[in-house]
């Protein structure tokens, strides 16, 4: 009796080791494939694999991250002749490791020849189509499916929002919903990415009216998703909530808010959140970067953005393209295109965004020459231009004056480049264009491409007019922009602009009435200047400076020594027909004269002014400057909408084509 009941506790021991080992061996397998040891595993342990086919898909997976596509060819000629290949688990990941690896031909093949086939077969598919682009193909697929499950939703919808066709992405959603599936945080995620690619606020709550009754509002994916939604649906105020409400804090949500901040325009708000965020202990990645230093760029505040610089350095990202091409832009915009050029030239390496970066840089300064020359080193590189790279040198030709380098380049844009030229383009065109006096060459580019006119090309056109005081075609063209976008301001000043230079006070008291009768308000010029890290603003007829009334008294005086040395108020821009002391007196109190009075009255001798504008300079304001910068022996940078203006012993860089 002592010896039956023995056999069995010892059949049970060894089968009991017998698990014991395969686990082991099965731990040390995935080991050594997650090292990227693929043949030392399969060798050691082939009985392993051949007791169990499954542990195949260690391998495959091993072969996916080591990228190796002959391992991957080896191990499926092992498959098959071992029979494997009927084990849907086996062929599955077989499928998978092709997929990933980018042979989605070999896939597709393979797929064809499944002897059995499920969803998960059909869901690897389509995410090989949408790796590579091919939604049509991915469509296809998933329209053929007989079963489907939430992977297969997400799938789609997924690569309809990584491609930007949101309002399918969100179609999509709706009949998934509709069908009775539940989304999850993934799904959400998803869906609110479309949204904020649409800028759809409405469809944006309803996503989130889904995730409250779901309870999945506070999945770490899906708030940061809704966060972002709402910041660029213009929401700022709901994205921030979103982001507070947050359980944890992390960094990610902490650049979703940075970002949100830049996005709307609220600059001064992202750079103090930056510095909350380095109070807070969390250390600034590369997300963060590009978003505060682009908030300086748009502050021009030089000081912050050396600060900044400095941040970037310690924390070694100054090895990451997309932070070094943001640190060209904000010190170019920041009027420093030397330390543009430093940055340049000191790079690790640079691809065509970098290039593009510091063209740009040059054609906002007015250094058409230099910009050509760069587009050629970039070329000589092996580097082939992109829209963007073309963009940033026919807008370098514009800002020079280089009217037939500018449309050479154009003509070769589809020659040479095999780039199709877009409406941006053909701003720049026309902007090149009517710049050198060309009004109905510009005129007849816009009336004849292939792409349909929008108010800004317009309006480009319709300020080459007021340049050249064609009044008549002035009124013709305003009418294009005004029927596209009645509510545009700016191409109503234009225009009062060109009529009030013809001293047609007839016509500027019409557009002024226009303007009135349809709720338009000009947008004030406001000029702003940094001076020991802080920021001070000027806006004609604002008192709220502290020292408002000083810089009134210095201004007065300055205008009247540089009347003395030759200036003569430009009073024919002036929109009023008032009385000469009126008009010289509202010239004079222009922002960027305010600005520069301040300067002058708060800084060193020989201590170069940097001062930002809202708007374009006027004519009056850039003669003025020029005699300023020669009286006073200041170098004086001027960065208005359009470009930069470097002011020196009465001379300015734009050589007055602005």
């Amino acid at each position: 009796m002592g010896q039956s009941c023995v056999r069995p506790l010892r059949f049970l021991h060894l089968r009991s080791a017998n698990t014991r080992r395969f686990s082991a061996a099965a731990t040390e397998l995935s080991i050594l494939c997650s090292q990227g040891y693929v043949k030392e595993a399969f060798n050691k342990f082939s009985f392993l694999i051949w007791d169990n086919p499954s542990h195949f898909s260690y391998l495959l997976q091993a072969c996916i991250q080591e990228k190796s596509f002959s391992l991957t060819k080896q191990l499926h000629s092992l498959i098959i002749t071992s029979g494997c290949f009927r084990d849907k688990f086996v062929s599955n990941h077989l499928l998978n490791a092709y997929s990933k690896l980018g042979q989605l031909d070999t896939a597709v093949s393979l797929f064809d020849k499944l002897p059995k086939r499920n969803v998960m077969s059909f869901n690897i598919l389509i995410g090989g189509y949408v790796q590579i682009g091919d939604l049509d193909s991915a469509s296809k697929v998933f329209d053929e499916m007989g079963e489907r499950n939430l992977a297969s939703w997400n799938a789609m919808i997924t690569g309809l929002t990584q491609f930007e066709f949101n309002e399918r992405a969100l179609s999509l959603f709706s009949q998934m919903y509709g069908l009775g599936y539940l989304p999850d945080a993934f799904t959400l995620g998803s869906v609110l990415r479309g949204c904020a690619g649409l800028k759809d606020l409405n469809k944006g709550r309803q996503v989130h009216g889904c995730g409250l009754k779901l309870g999945l509002e506070g999945d770490f994916v899906v708030a940061s998703s809704l966060a972002h939604m709402y910041m660029r649906s213009g929401s700022l105020r709901e994205g921030e909530i979103v982001i507070m409400s947050m359980p944890d804090q992390t960094m990610a949500a902490w650049n979703t808010l940075i970002a949100g901040r830049a996005q709307n325009g609220c600059f001064e708000g992202a750079l103090e959140l930056y510095n909350l965020v380095k109070i807070a202990g969390f250390r600034p990645d590369k997300i963060t970067f590009v978003s505060v230093i682009s908030s300086c760029s748009e502050l021009a505040t030089i000081g912050q953005g050396q600060q900044i610089h400095s941040d970037v350095i310690k924390t070694g990202a100054i090895s990451v393209v997309a932070v070094v091409s943001s640190l060209i832009s904000m010190y170019s915009k920041c009027g420093c295109l030397d330390e543009a050029e430093k940055i340049f030239e000191e790079r690790e390496e640079a691809d065509i965004v970098l290039w593009s970066a510091m063209i740009s840089a040059y054609g906002f300064h007015g250094m058409g020459k230099n910009a050509v020359e760069l587009f050629h080193r970039m070329e000589q590189e092996g580097l082939a231009p992109n829209h963007i790279s073309l963009l940033s040198l026919l807008y370098a030709c514009s800002h020079s004056g280089m009217k037939d380098e500018g449309l050479e380049f154009f003509d070769l844009m589809v020659e040479k480049y095999n780039v199709e030229p877009q409406l941006v383009h053909y701003t720049c065109v026309v902007d090149l264009l009517g710049r050198a006096g060309c009004l109905q060459e510009a005129e007849a580019l816009i009336r004849s491409m292939p792409v349909k006119p929008d108010g800004v090309i317009w309006k480009t056109l319709l300020s080459a007019c007021k340049i050249h005081k064609n009044a008549d075609m002035a009124r013709s063209i305003a009418e294009e922009v005004l029927r596209i976008d009645p509510e545009d301001s700016a191409s109503y000043v234009l225009l009062a602009n060109v009529q009030a230079s013809a001293k047609r006070w007839k016509s500027v008291s019409e557009v002024r009435k226009s303007m009135k009768d349809r709720g338009v308000k000009k947008e004030p010029g406001i000029s702003w200047l940094e001076l020991k890290n802080q920021v001070h603003h000027f806006i004609i007829g604002d008192k709220s400076h502290p020292q408002s009334d000083e810089v009134d008294v210095y201004l007065k005086e300055l205008i009247a020594q540089l009347k003395l040395e030759g200036y003569v108020p430009d009073t024919g821009s002036v929109l009023h027909d008032m009385e000469l002391e009126e008009k010289e007196y509202n010239l004079v109190h222009h922002s960027e004269k305010l600005a520069i009075a301040f300067a002058l009255m708060n800084t060193p001798e020989g201590f170069p002014i940097r001062i930002m504008k809202n708007l374009r300079i006027c004519g009056d304001c850039h003669m003025a400057i020029k005699y300023i910068s020669q009286m006073k022996k200041r170098e004086i940078i001027v960065r208005d909408s359009s470009r930069f203006h470097h002011f020196k012993d009465g001379c300015c860089s734009c050589g007055d084509y602005w």
